[in-house]
């Protein structure tokens, strides 16, 4: 069974991009932490987000971790899906770029929502990774251009 723990951000982004589908074909089961759902329920938080969180796919599962980390400089959102990911020895969607040094740092794989996407796009889930990466352009999220670029170039020369 493929399992992962997913942060806010991915799930945020890939939903809001309507790709969420592609997650339960990569992965068996995702998991979060009741922090993450928090956060997702957040009045804040995109209606779209808010909606996806109170009716739950079968694919994702919330869980809490027996004990959150002490990571400083991460919100707490981050520093449980890290905690529950070391905890359960699983890999870990994340995007936040100091999460993700923290993350690599206590020896968990991490791949962020570009990277899912490309996966995808590279089993044919996504039939254009380049209108994908455009899609997340278009949404208040920050992600450097090379980042975008260097995702389409791997799939590309994948193709070949």
């Amino acid at each position: 069974m493929t399992l992962i723990v997913s942060d806010n951000s991915p799930l945020n982004v890939l939903i809001r991009i309507d790709c969420q589908d592609i997650l339960p074909k990569l992965f068996d089961q995702i998991l979060i932490p009741p922090e993450v759902a928090e956060e997702m329920a957040h009045p804040a938080a995109p209606a779209v987000i808010q909606e996806f969180v109170r009716h739950l796919p079968p694919w994702l599962s919330i869980q809490s971790p027996t004990r959150i980390l002490p990571l400083p400089g991460l919100d707490l959102g981050e520093r449980a899906a890290i905690s529950l990911a070391i905890e359960i020895k699983a890999p870990l969607l994340i995007d936040e770029l100091s999460g993700r040094r923290i993350a690599k740092a206590q020896g968990v794989d991490v791949i962020g929502a570009v990277g899912v996407l490309e996966r995808a796009a590279d089993v044919g889930l996504i039939v254009d990774l380049a209108t994908a990466h455009q899609n997340i352009r278009s949404l208040n999220f920050h992600i450097g251009e090379d980042v975008l670029s260097q995702s389409l170039a791997r799939h590309l020369a994948g193709k070949q």
